[in-house]
């Protein structure tokens, strides 16, 4: 099965490079963007897009599935979190290290 664009917790962000991220905002399917888990306990379809008939806007589909079966998916999925997960403190670092901002729109005080 392919991820669920109709669950309410479904999401996808298009990107100027044309670039697609979909994913589910509950991060439950570990084999996201190809995969929700057949079995999801927390599928919900979307209520505002019952009966709705969806225009050219909608984003294209993912490209190939593929082949299932196997953990091989995951364990990439979660090694590319590992990387992101490592970075994530140095990123928060810099951004608390950087002079505050003037102006109307700058960051309050922690």
């Amino acid at each position: 099965m392919g991820m669920r664009e109709e669950c309410k917790h479904f999401q996808s962000r298009t990107y100027a490079t044309g670039d697609v991220a979909r994913f589910c905002s509950l991060d439950l399917a570990p084999e996201a963007p190809w995969r929700c888990p057949a079995d999801c306990s927390k599928y919900e379809r979307r209520l505002a897009d019952v009966a709705w008939h969806h225009g050219s806007l909608i984003p294209p589909p993912v490209g190939d599935l593929p082949d299932g079966g196997d953990d091989s998916i995951a364990q990439l999925l979660g090694q590319a979190e590992e990387v992101v997960n490592a970075a994530a403190p140095e990123v928060m670092r810099e951004i608390d290290a950087a002079p505050p901002r003037k102006g109307f729109f700058r960051r309050k005080e922690k």
